[in-house]
């Protein structure tokens, strides 16, 4: 059961907004220095728009977390988790769910891909998919590495489930926590075949979340599941 948590409406606010100030900001840089023909932006797999777009919004989230907690006064190993001597079930709970849940994934989304061609409609591959199968360079396979194993789930499991989700069920809404910001998750990742696939994920991350009181089991579960891609992704290119 999700222990109540400290966060001000004022703060939450705060956070989103300049998270998504920063968001945009970047697309705009990015857009800019394209137009200025700069050879690391000319295309959106150039290792300067793909690091831009990546830290501005889960690279900003990472200080953003610094600075959130601090204003709540919680320390970052309480937020995470990492104090309680359950975090090995946590992640034990993580890795299980992963075994489960990624077979599920990967064949929900060639179903939902399958079909969308079946009506006419060819589905565009996911940003950061995209961009690994245009990569020319090592340090962008490299980057996008860390980036999916690391500052991804770290950002991305403190927004959604850590702030977003945990908010707005204290606010009195569970129902729309569990469906709306979930689905803003897979909204966010912009790839119409992985929509219910992304859902699916979000609501076991969220499940976890529940389960075990810390964001160390969503983290960790995020984080393997972005690696399980990653090892399909290269197995099959």
């Amino acid at each position: 059961m999700l222990s109540a948590k400290p966060w001000r409406t004022e703060f939450v606010t705060l956070f989103c907004a300049v998270q998504l100030f920063c968001f945009c900001l970047g697309a705009v840089i990015i857009g800019l220095l394209q137009q200025a023909g700069f050879a690391a932006f000319k295309s959106p797999d150039g290792f300067g728009a793909v690091l831009l777009g990546t830290l501005s919004f889960q690279g900003v989230t990472w200080v953003l977390i610094y600075f959130f907690l601090r204003l709540h006064q919680v320390h970052w190993r309480d937020a995470f988790g990492l104090r309680e001597s359950r975090w090995p079930r946590a992640l034990r709970l993580a890795l299980l769910t992963v075994m489960v849940l990624f077979p599920a994934t990967q064949l929900l989304q060639q179903v939902s891909a399958f079909a969308m061609e079946k009506i006419g409609w060819r589905p565009e591959a996911e940003t950061a998919v995209a961009i690994l199968a245009g990569a020319h360079s090592w340090w962008t396979h490299v980057y996008i590495g860390i980036f999916a194993a690391t500052i991804a789930p770290v950002a991305e499991e403190f927004l959604f489930r850590g702030v977003l989700y945990a908010f707005v069920k204290q606010l009195g809404f569970p129902r729309c926590a569990w469906v709306g910001v979930n689905l803003l998750f897979a909204l966010i990742h912009m790839d119409a075949a992985a929509f219910v696939p992304l859902f699916l994920l979000a609501l076991a991350l969220t499940w976890l979340y529940e389960r075990t009181d810390n964001l160390l089991a969503p983290v960790t579960a995020h984080s393997l599941f972005n690696i399980a891609g990653l090892i399909v992704f290269y197995s099959v290119k």
